[in-house]
């Protein structure tokens, strides 16, 4: 279903707890320390983007998750013709996740997503995640 087109991809997961999504402030490179995205990375020849998913949280957060449906439109970056997408995700395995990768990782409700600087690609998955969690929240 669209997964193995050749245009270079890039997938994230919005790993959602308790109305809470995962946010990951990056270490590196230095131009964009600090700023913060999904955890995810590049789609691997072969991959599929659930298999590139489970692969980077592993990597990254020495987690396993399972993936769900979309969320928001792919989303182009910069040049080069590269997209990311962004799909919803659990923790599997009652594993908390670390920051192998990232400097700082935090839970964001809702009413919290617009308190850190995330990065620019992520931005529209941000809004498009946002009633999502709403509808989390009781």
């Amino acid at each position: 279903m669209g997964t193995q087109e050749s245009s270079r991809r890039v997938v994230g997961a919005a790993i959602v707890e308790a109305g809470r999504v995962l946010a990951c402030a990056r270490a590196n490179p230095p131009e964009i320390a600090g700023k913060w995205e999904f955890p995810g990375g590049k789609v691997e020849a072969g991959e599929t983007d659930v298999e590139a998913l489970t692969r980077e949280c592993g990597e990254e957060l020495g987690v396993r998750i399972g993936v769900g449906g979309r969320v928001g439109h792919d989303v182009p970056l910069g040049r080069g013709g590269a997209i990311l997408r962004v799909y919803l995700a659990q923790l599997l395995d009652g594993a908390r996740p670390r920051p192998l990768e990232h400097a700082e990782l935090r839970w964001l409700a809702p009413d919290e997503l617009d308190t850190v600087t995330w990065l620019p690609a992520d931005v529209p998955i941000v809004a498009a995640l946002r009633p999502i969690l709403a509808s989390y929240r009781r």
